[in-house]
């Protein structure tokens, strides 16, 4: 039995809420599953993005199949060549397709909201849209979440034994290791399962460590222009003063979608940043812009259900997607750092 009654305005203003979803996307009812329409689908991918200053920039990107070849934005090698003019031209496709592709999973991104907090939100004149935006922003928190730690997708998940989602979906880092292993560093010695730095380590700092990486592992086309390249270090290998945070003197209104936290350092050359839920003791050297969730047109549903036995608001939405590396020649790995004396 429920033990709380919402006040008739906020009643009021759920209902108009409702109202409102069902006109835009063409629905009899919310508490009925619905697709959601085209140009909603869309707004809501574009707010979920801008949700995070990281997630606006990598790609969100629409896709017509669950499963095909990657987009490759940008261009993946060298086009300049020159044969005889007696032989014949061989055009190169600078957007050079992955076999590897992408395959869109389906995810529930469920949320509820108690009448409580509802009472509380209806006393503002943007009610609909701090509800709508306290759902997005968990949205790309999650996406941001499981691009780092998703290791599988498994049918049914546990958020208990899997706390950072390495259950929902297989994340950037898992394509990398699945995918390009030689460009994962996660040992020096054999069997010794470290990366040590330090004056008695396997490198004397954190310097030699990147330029040593990015210089033999990144492809040589890309490593020459250095174009966008940055180093995402585990915010527990941010120990040394010399990389202070750059943020720290923006006013708090910026801060809320600021998740990407820049240094005023570098490493082996390479701008510092760190992110929401990187994985500690790592460090990942790529350009930002080299990272994409693909989403599949179509696919994404919803419904709002009235639960007053306890006392809340559910609303139940789906979509499927896909984390992907648009290309693994720009990206290097580096695991298990430790430091030593």
């Amino acid at each position: 039995m429920s033990n709380y009654v919402m006040r008739p305005d906020t009643l009021d203003k759920i209902a108009a809420y409702k109202a409102d979803i069902c006109r835009i996307n063409g629905a009899k009812s919310t508490g009925q599953a619905f697709s959601v329409a085209p140009s909603v689908a869309q707004s809501i991918e574009t707010r979920v993005q801008e949700s995070s200053e990281f997630l606006s920039l990598i790609n969100v990107v629409e896709v017509d199949q669950e499963s095909g070849e990657k987009i490759m934005i940008g261009v993946s090698q060298p086009i300049a060549y020159r044969v005889p003019t007696s032989s014949t031209r061989n055009p190169i496709d600078p957007i050079t397709l992955d076999a590897s592709g992408y395959f869109c999973r389906k995810t529930d991104f469920d949320t509820q909201i108690t009448y409580r907090t509802l009472d509380q939100w209806a006393k503002f004149p943007d009610f609909q849209k701090r509800v709508r935006d306290a759902i997005l922003k968990r949205v790309g928190l999650d996406r941001i979440m499981i691009g780092w730690n998703g290791q599988s997708a498994a049918d049914t998940t546990n958020r208990v034994t899997n706390p950072l989602l390495q259950d929902v979906n297989i994340g950037w880092l898992k394509k990398l290791r699945d995918a390009a292993p030689a460009r994962v560093i996660n040992q020096i010695v054999p069997g010794s399962n470290k990366v040590l730095v330090g004056m008695t380590g396997d490198y004397a700092d954190i310097d030699a460590l990147v330029l040593d990486v990015f210089n033999n592992i990144i492809d040589p086309w890309h490593r020459e222009s250095q174009l966008g390249f940055v180093a995402i270090m585990g915010a527990d290998l941010n120990a040394d003063s010399r990389f202070p945070m750059l943020n720290s003197t923006m006013p708090a209104s910026e801060m809320m979608a600021a998740d990407i936290i820049r240094t005023s350092g570098k490493v082996g050359g390479l701008p510092v940043v760190h992110v929401p839920f990187f994985p500690a003791k790592s460090l990942f050297i790529t350009p930002i812009s080299n990272l994409s969730i693909y989403w599949q047109r179509g696919t994404r549903r919803r419904r709002i259900v009235e639960n007053p036995a306890r006392d809340r608001i559910e609303d139940y939405q789906s979509v499927n997607e896909a984390y992907v590396i648009e290309d693994y020649g720009q990206c290097a790995l580096i695991e298990n750092i430790q430091f030593v004396s």
